[in-house]
């Protein structure tokens, strides 16, 4: 045989012994909604880009999932989102190597993946501060930890600055119209209770369109009087809403991919931290249930709305001042005292998020982004990003790209 033909044989033979050590993975997680189908899409692109595994998808609702599953199967490791005993019993009866997708820690012995939940809370109550709501309410459910990690955050941050809070929780959803009936009038009561105009943060999607509801029950207008944000951005739940909902997108694709990789980690004989992985969202989606000022003062009501509408046109403090009936003095003091930053730090700000969404969503280049962010040189948007966020914008971008450790945090 040849020096080429034999290489090719080693080659083939390379290939076919490969195929037969292809490891057996198991996905424990639902497909029945948005953010599940994200860590989904994940893991899929890890598979994609390694191919070094076979999938073996566990079909089931959340939370549910039969008694007998994966009975039999002689497998090498599992990814799940581990939110009861059932699923837990599953996964310690395989005693395989696992990577967790759950807040809910029933088996704490293993790394876990999930959101940054102060990242989170952060961005939906600076979303309604900037509109100027001073009175704040949190909607969330007792039965996750998820949930309770958001309150607890924002009504931290709320107290830090200087807003009320109220907070209306519930154990957990339920499947009963007739029960959904009383629990939206309780629901009503708290909303109706609240100092207007009001913004409420609910722990996801499906409590946030609960809350729309118990406003239509209340005759609470949206957003004039109860604005509303909701987390997940799931686009058939946010857009079908009345009015569409606003909401904070967790990265779930990111997270599915890290909770991947950290499995294969694993199986390669590599240390992983038995810790939390947090993985930071994309950011907020505006729509309609937010879509107001509630600053009562019409001259600075006006500037945020045109900081908002012509930041990245290139709008300078002296823009707004000329549209604006005051003194700089006056109007800055005013402007800090409702809005809580100078009216430059907002424009900065403003043109920050529009970078930071570019970043993630495009391809294009610092130069190109900085025009368009009303930036005059891409060394000055570099100065800015790293001055905002920490990092840099190719940090940023990397970040949201693929497993980097910018885009994770983590606690022991």
């Amino acid at each position: 045989m040849n020096p080429a033909a034999r290489r090719r044989s080693v080659h083939q033979r390379g290939e076919e012994n490969g195929s037969r050590r292809r490891r057996q993975i198991a996905l424990l997680i639902e497909t029945s909604n948005a953010y599940a189908r994200g860590l989904l899409e994940g893991i899929s692109a890890y598979v994609q880009e390694h191919r070094t595994w076979s999938v073996e998808l566990a079909e089931h609702s959340r939370g549910g999932l039969e008694p007998a599953a994966l009975a039999g199967w002689k497998g090498d490791g599992i990814i799940a989102r581990i939110e009861n005993s059932q699923i837990a019993r599953v996964v310690r009866r395989c005693a395989l190597p696992t990577v967790d997708l759950s807040a809910a820690r029933l088996v704490p012995e293993i790394p876990w993946v999930e959101t940054d939940n102060a990242a989170i809370a952060r961005l939906a109550i600076e979303h309604l501060i900037e509109r100027g709501f001073r009175s704040l309410g949190y909607f969330g459910l007792t039965r996750y930890n998820w949930s309770i990690w958001r309150r607890d955050n924002f009504v931290e941050l709320a107290k830090q600055s200087g807003c009320t809070c109220a907070v209306h929780m519930m154990r957990g959803l339920i499947d009963s119209a007739r029960r959904w009936s009383g629990e939206h009038r309780k629901l009503a009561a708290w909303l109706t209770k609240l100092p207007k105009p009001a913004g409420v943060f609910a722990c996801y999607d499906t409590c946030g369109r609960h809350v729309l509801e118990a406003c239509r029950i209340a005759q609470l207008r949206v957003p004039d009087d109860v604005a509303v944000v909701g987390v997940d951005d799931d686009p058939l739940l946010c857009e079908l809403a009345d009015p569409p909902l606003t909401s904070v997108a967790p990265d779930a694709r990111q997270s599915g991919y890290l909770a991947a990789s950290l499995l294969d980690r694993m199986l390669s004989g590599l240390k992983v931290e038995l810790a939390g992985h947090f993985v930071r969202p994309r950011g907020l989606v505006t729509r309609r249930s937010t879509d107001v000022t509630a600053i009562a003062d019409p001259e600075i009501s006006a500037a945020v709305q045109l900081i908002r509408d012509s930041a990245c046109s290139g709008i300078t403090v002296s823009d707004v001042l000329s549209e604006i009936a005051l003194s700089r003095r006056i109007f800055e003091k005013r402007f800090v005292a409702l809005v809580g930053r100078t009216p430059h730090q907002q424009i900065v700000r403003t043109r920050i998020e529009r970078a930071k969404d570019l970043l993630a969503a495009t391809d294009l280049p610092l130069k190109t982004i900085a025009a368009r962010v009303g930036v005059a040189h891409p060394e000055y948007l570099n100065t800015l990003f790293r001055r905002a966020e920490g990092t840099t914008p190719g940090a940023y971008r990397r970040s949201r790209g693929g497993m980097n450790e910018l885009a994770v945090g983590k606690i022991a």
